[in-house]
């Protein structure tokens, strides 16, 4: 009877440890499969939300914008949640900060600030050449 019972008691304890091994190769795919959608799916939208929060709170008068339904417009007010634009010469309508969805021009203020900068650049290039030569 030893013999009968002694192969069973070893083969449970073997089966046992397999059953462990199983396990986690059956969890296995279902972490890579989290993983794919963390990384294709959940990241880049948390950083498109994230500009988009930005681009909202940088909003000032006179950037040139188009709404989520389409339509072009300049602001001429930015107030705490809600945004004044102008869409033609007498038609002002107020929206929506989150009613944004992108900035197609930005101000004359941050234009300017941008050619400074490329100016700048284009100065110190010439400056460097100079030096070369």
């Amino acid at each position: 009877m030893d013999s009968f019972i002694l192969p069973l008691l070893m083969g449970a304890s073997q089966g046992a440890a397999e059953g462990n091994n199983n396990a986690i190769m059956g969890l296995l795919p279902f972490v890579f499969i989290i993983l794919i959608f963390y990384f294709l799916i959940i990241r880049p939208q948390n950083k498109k939300r994230k500009e988009t929060e930005k681009m909202l709170s940088e909003l000032k008068k006179g950037d040139k914008i188009v709404t989520i339904g389409g339509l072009y417009g300049t602001i001429q007010s930015v107030k705490e949640t809600t945004v004044i634009i102008k869409a033609d010469d007498n038609v002002k309508l107020e929206f929506l900060r989150s009613a944004i969805s992108s900035v197609t021009q930005p101000s004359a203020a941050k234009e300017e600030k941008i050619e400074d900068k490329t100016e700048e650049k284009s100065e110190e290039k010439s400056e460097e050449e100079k030096e070369q030569a």
